[in-house]
């Protein structure tokens, strides 16, 4: 051993301090090797001290590296301290690995070798969804260069060619129905590989009468020329352009040389494209080939695979690769975990066995047969599995969705009578019912507890989009798009009722100026025309200048996002002198929005901010993964959210008894498993159910397994059927989870 090494004595005692599968990752010396960890199983912990072991004993440097891979900035930074300060705890210097996410990996290979990846490094990275200009512009491109495809759309099931259908069914394709088929398959085909092509030679495969794939082949081949045009990438072209650079066989030795091991983290969240570029960086560059020589760690968790319904990772990938391993014995299980008292580990179990036995979601099995094991004695964690609050588990079903709150409420004031510094959260499935749980406990506890709202600080960074949407109204206010888009704006910010905005759009001129011989317009379409009648209003009386911060307070915007808004308004001044008009303000704000670059007024640490002591955090499910609390209030448990059901907004009906995003999802995805025949709508439809349904167990139990001392969770007797009005109460069924865990611990049964 070189004279700077460590001693083994010193490597050994950083083995000493794993536990059980943790062991396995140090105890790596080449080859590939699956880990598939439970919650709280500490898979960063062992992936560090893994890498620290790694770096020692290999004599790592510049030139021959470790790679990390994770998937947030945030853990990158996370995995990146503790390997420091293993290195600094050895006596050794702080090099020989680099823990970068995988789109920056990626990009840094498509810039070293421009000539290769087809990118330009100047190109603005963008991050299109259903309402970025640039999916809407290749929806009208692909509408008039195909008619006769459109007008099959059109008719749908059935037409009998009356004019205003006929405008609204145009509207609901031109704003929702296409942009949201664009915005689908294009990520789900790109990140998988397929060209437009692919899609179109599928798509003669199926029997479809609406041809859902050749559709989304035409919006896709725009997307790119799009692109290209305008010198954008997105992060799917980022690994396309690195594998691109990779087949150039010199260079791709070149990277392999300088590589000497990858390991990923969060694995279940891989697409099929990253995975790949992964296992091109970590093969041998004598015999690349060979896979049994990939020098590949990958680690994750099947069971908290929580973004298949809205990315293209799927769980079965890291399931076949666990599978793949299990054969070679290169599979290794993090079973034990510290983090949660016994009764919640024994709660999290018993729904991933009930929910795989219920097939409650079809042909999918939602859960690997993985269960949580609470630490062995003399654990070096400190605090393992802590003494449950309590039962550790309470299971609730008040009487409304506002008793829910006040139950929550006076539970959080208790908990942190006793503990002053306690950790704690409710967890939510959606923003709505986070903004309901936050206006209820405001009102009765806000000067008692500190509360904070996670979805309100995300929608300071919409700012910018909600003011360009507002403006190009003013601009253009007889647009339908315009129109469609501010009165969207103007329900999601509660300043007009709900209702079908298509029927309000068909006749923009009708809506706004109706005249003595229009039909007399409902009391919602009222309020919608007097809202927008008094923007245009204020356009005539306000200069330009001065609209954004005019609009902010229109849109009733808290302190934090009035002062994103104003430091909007300066930005926009800077770039606009000597050109005080809306036209130039609406060219920068637009830019603004594209590159999405405009960062919110930020007050505090992202992290810190969220499992601050003696708070109490609202948050969604999503956003909780990865972080942990003491004590984890999850309410409105209902059947209508947990598992849910496909929706299929009813102005879309004509279509069908489906979505054609998901229709084509589905197909996709059963084409990327080899599954043929490719299944015809009906049949897609049904895996698309199927899927979401298994997603959603595992967002609960994703929620679940974030408690450490108390895990309470709640159905009202009495839910919203739409949280946009939670006054209207309507019965609800229980998630059907909650009867079980009912019957299953009675004494955690507390009405």
């Amino acid at each position: 051993m070189p004279v700077n090494s460590p001693s083994h004595t010193s490597l050994q005692q950083l083995r000493d301090g794993l536990r059980p599968g943790q062991q396995e990752i140090a105890a790596w010396t080449g080859g590939p090797l699956a880990v598939s960890a439970v919650p709280g199983a500490g898979k960063s912990t062992g992936m560090a001290v893994a890498a620290t072991i790694a770096i020692a004993c290999h004599q790592l440097n510049a030139r021959r590296q470790l790679v990390v891979v994770t998937f947030t900035r945030s853990a990158a930074a996370n995995i990146k301290a503790k390997i420091r300060q293993n290195l600094k705890d050895m006596g050794l210097p702080p090099g020989g690995f680099v823990v970068q996410t995988l789109h920056g990996l990626a990009w840094a290979i498509a810039r070293a070798h421009p000539d290769l990846s087809g990118l330009n490094p100047d190109s603005v990275l963008i991050t299109p969804n259903q309402n970025h200009r640039l999916i809407r512009t290749c929806v009208e491109q692909w509408i008039a260069a195909n008619a006769r495809h459109y007008q099959i759309l059109l008719e749908g099931r059935q037409f009998d060619g009356e004019e205003t259908e006929r405008l609204r069914r145009q509207s609901v394709l031109r704003t929702e129905v296409l942009p949201a088929l664009a915005s689908t398959v294009i990520h789900e085909a790109k990140s998988s590989g397929l060209l437009p092509d692919d899609l179109r030679t599928r798509s003669d495969e199926i029997a479809d009468p609406y041809s859902v794939l050749a559709i989304a082949a035409g919006l896709y081949e725009f997307y790119q020329t799009q692109l290209r045009f305008r010198n954008l990438i997105d992060y799917d072209e980022m690994i396309l352009a690195a594998l691109r650079v990779l087949d150039n066989a010199a260079v791709r030795q070149s990277w392999q040389e300088q590589v000497f091991a990858v390991f990923e983290d969060e694995a279940q969240d891989s697409s099929p494209l990253q995975t790949r570029l992964l296992e091109i960086l970590a093969a041998d560059p004598v015999d690349p080939t060979n896979r049994d020589r990939d020098n590949l760690i990958r680690v994750g968790d099947p069971n908290q695979a929580i973004n298949s319904t809205f990315t293209p990772a799927d769980p079965i990938f890291f399931r076949e690769f666990c599978e793949a391993c299990r054969v070679k014995n290169r599979l290794a299980t993090m079973t034990q975990a510290g983090r949660s008292a016994r009764p919640i580990i024994n709660a999290a179990n018993f729904v991933l066995q009930w929910v795989n036995q219920s097939q409650l979601a079809g042909v999918e099995q939602p859960f690997r047969a993985q269960m949580i094991h609470p630490v062995a004695p003399g654990d070096p964690q400190p605090n393992a599995n802590p003494a449950p609050e309590g039962e550790g588990l309470e299971l609730h079903t008040p009487e409304d969705v506002y008793q829910t709150v006040e139950r929550i409420g006076q539970r959080t004031l208790k908990l942190l009578k006793h503990h002053p510094d306690g950790r704690t959260a409710v967890l939510v499935r959606t923003n709505e019912q986070g903004r309901f749980v936050a206006r209820e406990l405001y009102r009765w506890y806000a000067d008692k507890l500190p509360i904070y709202e996670v979805g309100q600080r995300d929608r300071q960074s919409h700012v910018p989009a909600e003011m360009l949407t507002l403006l190009q109204f003013l601009d253009r206010p007889h647009s339908p798009d315009n129109l469609k888009a501010a009165l969207a704006t103007l329900v999601e910010r509660k300043r007009i009722p709900t209702q079908d905005l298509n029927a309000l759009i068909s006749f923009p001129e009708q809506f706004l100026y109706p005249g003595p011989l229009d039909p007399p317009q409902t009391d919602p379409v009222v309020q919608a025309r007097q809202y927008c009648n008094s923007l245009l209003n204020a356009r005539l009386q306000i200069p330009p200048t001065q609209l954004i911060p005019f609009l902010a307070l229109i849109l009733d915007y808290d302190q934090t996002e009035l002062a994103t808004a104003d430091k909007l308004t300066d930005r926009i001044a800077q770039s606009t002198v000597g050109q005080n008009t809306l036209s130039a303000i609406l060219d920068v704000l637009g830019e603004i929005v594209a590159s999405e670059q405009f960062e919110a007024v930020e007050t505090d640490d992202t992290e810190e901010r969220y499992t601050r002591p003696g708070q109490l955090t609202i948050i969604t499910m999503h956003k909780a993964k990865g972080l942990d609390w003491d004590y984890v209030f999850i309410p409105f448990l209902h059947e209508q959210t947990i598992p849910g059901s496909q929706w299929i907004p009813p102005q879309a009906q004509f279509l069908g008894d489906f979505t054609l995003a998901a229709i084509a999802r589905a197909q996709i995805r059963a084409s990327l498993h080899n599954q043929f025949p490719l299944p015809t709508l009906n049949v897609a439809w049904d895996r698309a159910k199927d899927l979401k349904t298994a997603e959603e167990f595992r967002l609960l139990y994703v929620a679940m397994t974030r408690a450490k001392r108390l895990l309470w969770l709640s159905a009202a007797q009495k839910a919203p059927f739409t949280w946009n009005k939670p006054e209207n109460l309507q019965d609800r069924e229980p998630c059907p989870v909650l009867p079980a865990l009912m019957e299953q611990f009675p004494a955690s049964v507390m009405d």
